[in-house]
């Protein structure tokens, strides 16, 4: 689940409060079946670990730098991520790319610097517009060739969150059919990678109540944004994923 920057910072702590009681609650989540990540705004970060202490949720952040030390004002370092508990940080997202001009260099430096400070990377990819699936994996292959090519990665878990950017704050998610040929692509070529030890790929951009049964196994789970923001729409979502398991 990512907060993006829609929830102030007592509004994130209630939140997380609300999804920590589903967490501790649900037998699938407690059993370890269904695993949860949140990555709220960073000015909340402290408040959301505390409220999901003593829960599996795993926090995160929505964006670090490619330097862990330097004159980088305003920059947020994986070091000091991993210090204060996070063990995600999502790297680019399309928002990141298209308002703040992250180029798939600066993409791939992320990723490295994810990896090396121990933080697993959840890589956004997507295509940029309706295509066909076959297509559409092709350009978020090149994504996650790039993404990957500068990284130290020694049995590393990565999460590929793949959300086309068409898809991406719409009433509605892509098509089952093309998600599904999208993410059969992208699963194959992660686990070609003998560096890679545990990759998932889950799918984003407008994922909602119903999505996941409609696409079923052939993700390994959803990236949920503002369709999450209702405790209660999270908790069937939750229900969804352990119908599944």
């Amino acid at each position: 689940m990512s907060l993006k920057l829609y929830l102030d910072v007592a509004r994130t702590a209630q939140w997380a409060h609300d999804i920590a009681a589903i967490a501790r609650s649900h037998p699938a989540v407690r059993s370890g079946s269904v695993a949860l990540f949140a990555l709220p705004s960073l000015p909340a970060l402290s408040l959301v670990r505390q409220e999901f202490a003593g829960t599996d949720v795993r926090i995160g952040a929505q964006d670090l730098h490619w330097a862990d030390r330097g004159a980088y004002t305003g920059a947020v370092s994986g070091q000091d991520l991993g210090a204060i508990g996070c063990t995600l940080v999502e790297v680019g997202h399309a928002e990141r790319r298209e308002l703040f001009g992250e180029t798939d260099e600066v993409v791939a430096d992320k990723v490295a610097a994810a990896f090396r400070n121990g933080l697993v990377p959840v890589l956004c990819v997507g295509e940029g517009v309706l295509m066909s699936p076959e297509d559409a994996a092709s350009a978020c292959v090149v994504q996650i060739e790039s993404a990957l090519s500068v990284a130290k990665i020694v049995d590393g878990e990565i999460i590929v969150a793949y959300e086309p950017v068409w898809a991406i704050g719409q009433a509605q998610p892509a098509s089952a059919e093309h998600v599904r040929t999208v993410v059969t692509t992208l699963t194959s070529r992660l686990r070609q990678d003998r560096r890679l030890a545990t990759p998932r790929v889950i799918y984003g951009g407008s994922a909602q109540p119903g999505t996941l049964t409609a696409l079923g196994d052939a993700v390994d789970g959803l990236f949920l944004g503002r369709f999450a923001h209702d405790p209660a729409a999270f908790g069937r979502i939750v229900d969804e994923a352990a119908a599944l398991r």
